[in-house]
Parts: structure tokens; sequence; C-alpha cells
């Protein structure tokens, strides 16, 4: 491996911490995750799995398909996020629930929901930003618009709204924080991307380079 494929790396695996600190300030909160880690938690609890194991074996299963039809998204960043994401956020709820930090009222959870959409659209501009491949379930739509050329946002509305609605009925963490996850963050990761995640890394990797 070589200095500029291990620092993206290193930057990969940071974005994915603050990823899923952000994730379990929205598990805490109470608010809602995500479409696919709701369904996973789910999921999960119905086999009486944790979020971590259980979505390790379901990020194996989607990266199988990704490298038989779209290897191309797929890089180290991948194996990073799929390996990682579910157990940071287990760590990080597991602590709160040691602190017994936890919301009292609505107004708490606005701040719960606030704060953990920050950490996790930053999260995932720093993570995406390293250019390592995407996670196994963000390739899983430009895959499939390669093979089919069917428009990326319908793809993956359907794909976001399926898990969605396996998350609601295996009783996963569905609630307004899932809605802004799934159709809302957009600009607000491409705001990190152009003024924060993708110059810091790029400049830092171009000094670690040259120097």
């Amino acid at each position: 491996m070589n200095k500029e494929t291990g620092l993206r790396s290193l930057y990969a695996l940071i974005g994915v911490a603050i990823l899923g600190f952000g994730a379990a300030l929205l598990r805490v909160g109470g608010v809602g995750l995500d479409p696919y880690t709701a369904a996973n938690i789910g999921v999960g609890a119905v086999l009486g799995l944790s979020l971590g194991t259980y979505q390790l074996m379901i990020n194996a299963v989607i990266l199988v398909l990704i490298f038989i039809f779209g290897r191309r998204h797929i890089g180290i960043g991948t194996i990073i996020n799929m390996v990682l994401t579910g157990f940071f956020i287990d760590f990080y709820t597991m602590i709160f629930d040691q602190l017994s930090v936890a919301p009292d009222g609505w107004l708490q959870q606005g701040w719960f929901l606030l704060i953990g959409v920050l950490f996790f659209t930053f999260g995932a501009s720093f993570y995406m930003s390293a250019h390592l491949g995407s996670a196994p379930y963000d390739a899983l739509a430009p895959t499939i618009v390669d093979r089919t050329k069917a428009n990326y946002r319908v793809v993956r509305v359907i794909q976001d709204v399926s898990f969605a609605l396996i998350g609601l009925f295996t009783g996963g963490p569905i609630g307004i924080g899932t809605f802004i996850c799934a159709f809302l963050v957009g600009p607000l990761i491409k705001f990190w991307d152009d003024f924060i995640s993708v110059p810091f890394i790029e400049k830092s990797v171009k000094k670690a380079i040259f120097k």
C-alpha cells in the first residue's frame, strides 16, 4: 500500500467513525435513522443479532452482487465501511446508554436530530471524499443504473423506500431522521464536500506525496 492509499484509507476510516457517531445520536435520540441502518436494526433484532453483526452479513451479500455486476464501485473504502459502520454505531450506542445520554422531551430530540444529521453527513462526506469506493448499499443504485440505464434518482428512491418499509415492518427505528437521511442530506453533504472534506483531503494527500 503506497503512502497516498494509506492516507486515504485513514481518512475513510475517520469518516466512517464520524458517520457512526452521528447515526448513534439519531438512534438514542429516537428520531429515526437512515433507511438501510433502520432496516438492519429491525431485521437484526428479529434474528437476535446486533446491528454490527447483521449489517456485516448483509453487506457481504450485497458486496458479492456488486463485485459481479459493478466492481468499479468497490475499493478499500468499501471494505472499511461494510465491516466497521455497524459496529461503530453499536459501540457509540453502548457508550451513550452507559452514560444515560438520552433526550428528555421533544425539544432535546430536536437537538439530537440536528447534531446527529450534522455528524452523519460530515462523516459520509469525509468517507466518500477519500475516493476509495462506495459502501455496498450506496453502490447498489449506481450498479443498477450502469446495467439498465434507468434514472438514478428513481432507482435510489425505490431502494431507500424499500429498506425504510423493511425497517418499519420489522420494528426498526423509523422516524423523521429516516426521511431526512434518505432525501434531504444531499445539499449538506455537498457543502461539506466543497468547503471541508475535499479541500482538506486533497491538500493533505498532495502534501504527503511530495513531502
